[in-house]
């Protein structure tokens, strides 16, 4: 909200100051302000560059979206057209008795005139929202260095005790093999979560087959220990597994659903699915909230996720939540 109030007072400033030059210009230059027909003018030449600073620039200035901006253009400049002509030809007629251009004047010759006066409330607003989205870039790339910086500091610190323990795993899946079928299932499997964690990528992205095996790993070690009563249903539709994503990004949404979510109810089992073509990546997660659960912090959990998300996929992808107080639904589309 505060950002919101700032970013109107700025824009206010600016409209102020800006009308003051122009109108202070004509003051000192005439002798006298500005007409009925400079006050429409200003009107409708605001409206325009709300219509390409709010919706044309930030929807349409984008690769492959050439034919929508140019639509869009046309769309701003013909509502400056047609709500200039609807003020001074049509209402200032109606109650002033006045009116801007001469009755014959041709339409074409109407609209060509008004080209000129409008094209420049396009080209401003495009230079704004292009210097903004530049400073806007240019602060996430400094946040993602700094959290990169963080992160390989913290990959540093904690390699020592994890390769460790995943050596000590191998040691201990050895020694339980022949004492345990599932004992040394349940060894393997935790060993396989801790070797997907351990492995680094340059881009810190992996294969989506790689993700959706450590997911299931994850699953699967719960089941092993709650079984029989662990209803999870995972479902999987990736018509391209090989398609890249940042690691141990969907873990957080399973983890929280197992933590916080009733996995004993056959009724109501905890629903993970992931859908994945070659532009688009659905993953949703539904549980049945524990209302005995006393444990209420969420920890690291999904705020980190949004973080991520904010630096890796910035406008590429949404996140929903639904908490309907008996329910606790997530769902997240990434733009690949």
């Amino acid at each position: 909200m505060e950002n919101i109030k700032r970013t109107v007072a700025i824009h206010v400033l600016c409209w102020l100051l800006l009308l003051s030059y122009f109108y202070l210009g004509q003051i000192l230059e005439k002798g006298s302000g500005p007409s009925y027909f400079g006050y429409s003018m200003t009107f409708v030449q605001i409206v325009e560059f709300y219509i390409c600073y709010l919706w044309v620039f930030p929807f349409f200035l984008k690769k492959g979206r050439l034919p929508q901006l140019a639509g869009g253009i046309l769309v701003a400049m013909a509502t400056f057209i047609a709500l200039r002509y609807l003020i001074e030809e049509v209402l200032y007629l109606k109650f002033l008795g006045i009116h801007n251009y001469a009755s014959q004047t041709p339409a074409l010759e109407y609209i060509q005139d008004n080209l000129y006066y409008g094209s420049s409330f396009i080209i401003i607003p495009a230079a704004i929202w292009s210097s903004q989205n530049a400073f806007k870039a240019e602060r996430i790339h400094g946040e993602l260095k700094e959290e990169a910086i963080k992160a390989e500091l913290a990959f540093l610190k904690s390699q020592i005790n994890p390769h460790f323990l995943y050596n000590t795993l191998n040691y201990l899946y050895s020694l339980a093999i022949p004492v345990s079928d599932k004992m040394a299932s349940a060894v393997l499997r935790l060993s396989d979560l801790m070797r997907y964690t351990l492995t680094e990528q340059e881009d810190g992205k992996v294969s989506l087959e790689k993700e959706i095996d450590y997911l299931s790993s994850y699953i699967e070690l719960f089941r092993m220990r709650f079984e029989p009563g662990f209803y999870v249903n995972f479902d999987v539709d990736a018509s391209n597994s090989q398609l890249r994503i940042t690691s141990l990004l969907l873990i957080s949404f399973v983890e929280n659903a197992f933590k916080h979510g009733v996995t004993a109810d056959p009724q109501n089992p905890v629903r993970i699915v992931l859908k994945a073509d070659s532009k688009r990546l659905l993953f949703e997660v539904e549980n049945r909230i524990n209302q005995h659960e006393k444990d209420k912090s969420s920890g690291i959990g999904l705020y980190n996720v949004q973080r991520r998300l904010d630096l890796i996929y910035p406008e590429k992808h949404h996140l929903n939540i639904e908490n309907t107080g008996k329910k606790y639904k997530t769902t997240l589309t990434i733009q690949l």
